[in-house]
């Protein structure tokens, strides 16, 4: 395998194992709704579960955005060229990994559990932002460029 592949291939991995994190946080979160909207003894321990996964889940992402943007920009560097499309899909990358943070840091990490169950959505919006961009990022990527 050349150069490019590995990098191509690394390049995908990466993607997919932080788009899988953020589909696995989905679902745990989903499950875990009715004991951290519920009673507070269930709720401590739903929390204490969701505070391991999340540390857990947050090496893996880290490690997958790091492994996208290493390998996207040296296969920008070294076969795709600094186009402006390049620069698009970097652009969208960083907007995604702001707007995920900020939210994180407004409206996620405020929440106490137990919580309502209208306070709890506030993670569903965080996946929203995280699936659209995703989704913006794959649109840029396969169809207009």
């Amino acid at each position: 395998m050349d150069f490019h592949a590995l990098l191509r291939v690394a390049h995908i991995t990466g993607f997919a194992a932080w788009f899988g994190t953020i589909f696995a946080s989905l679902f745990l979160l989903k499950t875990l709704q009715p004991g951290l909207t519920g009673e507070k003894k269930q709720a401590e321990e739903y929390s204490l579960l969701l505070r391991r996964f999340i540390k857990l889940e947050t090496k893996v992402a880290d490690a997958a955005v790091i492994l996208v943007i290493l390998s996207g920009l040296l296969l920008a560097h070294f076969h795709a060229g600094w186009t402006p499309w390049v620069f698009a899909k970097i652009g969208l990358v960083l907007a995604q990994i702001a707007l995920t943070i900020g939210y994180i840091i407004k409206a996620i990490q405020p929440i106490a559990y137990p919580c309502e169950p209208s306070r709890y959505t506030a993670w569903y919006r965080l996946f929203t932002i995280s699936f659209s961009m995703f989704g913006i990022i794959l649109i840029v990527t396969f169809f207009l460029r």
